[in-house]
């Protein structure tokens, strides 16, 4: 293989990385913006006084309990969370991934995780302070 067919390969490798991880990006852009809808919808259920309320599901409008409706989209809601945390977690990935392609350092801190309920309430009880 010359070093013309390599230096090809190449590129087609980091494009095709890069691409996949403009899409991923893309995707999450998608599910914020659902699960951001999702919230604004459970906003306006919680403020009606009816009963029964009118809900849209993909092409087609549903009357349903105001109960049901807070609860399918509390669900969708979830699964949005869920979905764009296991994307996020892929992406840090695929971005280690293109820097090994291009050669360089990975980014400092990139594959941190937040801290959870228990570790920060550990914490404060070592530094004194209370929530």
């Amino acid at each position: 293989m010359n070093d013309e067919q390599k230096t090809l390969k190449y590129l087609e490798e980091v494009e095709a990385k890069a691409e996949e991880i403009l899409m991923d990006r893309q995707e999450i852009v998608a599910l914020d913006k659902r699960r951001n809808d999702d919230r604004m919808g459970e906003r306006a259920l919680r403020n009606q006084k009816f009963d029964k309320t009118w809900m849209a599901v993909g092409p087609l409008l549903i009357k349903m309990s105001t109960n049901s409706a807070q609860e399918l989209l509390a669900k969708d809601q979830r699964e949005c969370d869920v979905e764009i945390n296991k994307i996020r977690s892929d992406l840090r990935v695929k971005v280690n991934q293109l820097r090994d392609l291009e050669h360089t350092q990975s980014v400092p801190g990139l594959m941190l995780n937040p801290m959870s309920r228990e570790e920060m309430l550990a914490v404060n009880q070592v530094l004194g302070k209370s929530l």
